[in-house]
């Protein structure tokens, strides 16, 4: 890995690290068949998927009681770091829940009211694999937002993770079902004789998982497609090479598509992050895969002429998350708008909100940080205006109805206010 210059970007290479996607496309046309399956076969069609993709024999799709036992299975430091990061979480997120308001003036009474939807199903990726961390992002919220029906499917296996599903369970999920990819966004979105049908499905998944969640959509509402993880280091002369390179590393591990950026306007530093992030992959279990995400086109070490420079860069990349670590990173962060959450400091590292901090891991990749935030108790509600108009108030603004409801030819709608003022 070498460093490279922000000025010397290509327009290819600009258009790699600027227009990244999840990579749904290549796979759509196979996920439609798969929901189609579901949609018209249900349960079979989970069962014989299962055998197909997973490997495995299902005979119950709702491992609730599992779950339940597999939390109580687990020792106990196990236990104690899923309800430290539980109770974080959950803090965190009550922090978010909006209070419902009314303002009365001039005879007019306006206000906004939230409830939350009533089912939502959580993907969980899982497996042979262990992600609880993945389970108390989705379910916290949508149980602190008052969600009455929250519905975990996480992948099947001949032996299922005990750590994610006692984490599903202690989370608070009411239901968990044993279905993994597009086949568990179909059953969620459509329901079949075991999986009832939710409003809305939210969380992480492979390129299948959101590929589903992009066909699923009108059908149920989602939270947003998100691909492969990214993160970008904004730093400065004053951050440790070091610890630069660890976070690049810890997203590079998730995934051989992550990308992983670091920019800064100090050439000693890029150097030096460079030769860490080859010293430190290469002590890595997963070394393949850090390897395989830090030489896709969308990941780099660069070097601005200036801050400013290197700012710009990163408000325009929109990482899923964004490290600053340099002297003064409350004045960087403030002209940045763009980033699905940013990590200050040198002793805030991404694995940190991805686990235990409090905040949320589930954000948007791929620029979608430009348009929306990442999932939060407000991803589970739903929001209603109210308003009441006395006599004298409908009657100051009863000529600009009138008049504005004529220009658009809605003749009744008027009328619907002048009846108020016949004698």
């Amino acid at each position: 890995m070498q460093p490279r210059a922000v000025a010397d970007l290509s327009p290819a290479e600009r258009v790699a690290f600027f227009e990244r996607d999840a990579g749904v496309e290549a796979v759509r046309e196979d996920v439609r068949d798969i929901l189609g399956r579901v949609r018209e076969e249900g349960d079979v069609a989970l069962r014989e998927f299962a055998r197909e993709f997973d490997d495995c024999e299902v005979g119950n799709l709702d491992i609730t009681d599992d779950a339940e036992r597999a939390w109580a299975s687990l020792d106990d430091d196990l236990k104690g770091a899923i309800e430290t990061a539980t109770e974080n979480v959950r803090a965190f997120h009550e922090r978010q829940v909006p209070e419902d308001w009314r303002d009365s003036f001039d005879g007019r009474e306006l206000g906004r009211r939230f409830r939350p939807i009533e089912r939502a199903g959580v993907y969980v990726p899982g497996g042979t694999a262990a992600y609880p961390s993945s389970a108390i992002m989705g379910v916290v919220p949508a149980k602190v937002a008052g969600v009455e029906h929250v519905a975990v499917a996480t992948p099947p296996a001949t032996e299922l993770n005990p750590v994610t599903l006692g984490a599903i369970h202690h989370a608070g999920a009411d239901v968990v079902y044993r279905v993994g990819g597009a086949q568990a966004v179909g059953a969620l979105a459509y329901g079949t004789e075991t999986v009832d049908a939710v409003q809305k499905v939210v969380g992480p998944g492979n390129r299948w998982v959101t590929a589903a969640k992009a066909e699923v959509r009108g059908t149920v509402e989602i939270d947003f497609l998100a691909g492969p993880s990214e993160v970008l280091v904004l730093c400065d002369a004053t951050a440790d090479p070091e610890l630069v390179a660890a976070d690049l590393v810890a997203q590079a591990e998730h995934d051989p598509n992550a990308s992983v950026v670091a920019v800064t306007d100090d050439e000693a530093l890029a150097t030096a992050v460079c030769e860490a992030v080859d010293e430190q992959a290469a002590e890595r279990e997963r070394e393949e895969t850090i390897r395989a995400a830090l030489d896709n086109d969308a990941s780099g070490v660069l070097v601005a002429r200036s801050m400013p420079e290197a700012v710009l860069f990163a408000d325009e990349y929109a990482a899923e998350h964004l490290s600053v670590v340099a002297e003064d990173d409350e004045a960087l962060l403030e002209r940045v708008d763009n980033a699905g959450s940013v990590f200050l400091g040198g002793y805030s590292p991404v694995a940190a909100g991805d686990y235990a901090a409090g905040t949320n891991h589930v954000l948007p990749t791929n620029g979608g940080a430009r348009v929306h935030g990442g999932l939060s108790v407000d991803t589970f509600l739903r929001s209603s205006t109210v308003q009441r108009l006395d006599r004298e108030a409908l009657g100051d603004v009863r000529k600009a109805i009138t008049t504005l409801a004529r220009a658009e030819g809605l003749e009744a709608h008027a009328a619907s206010v002048e009846k108020r003022f016949e004698d």
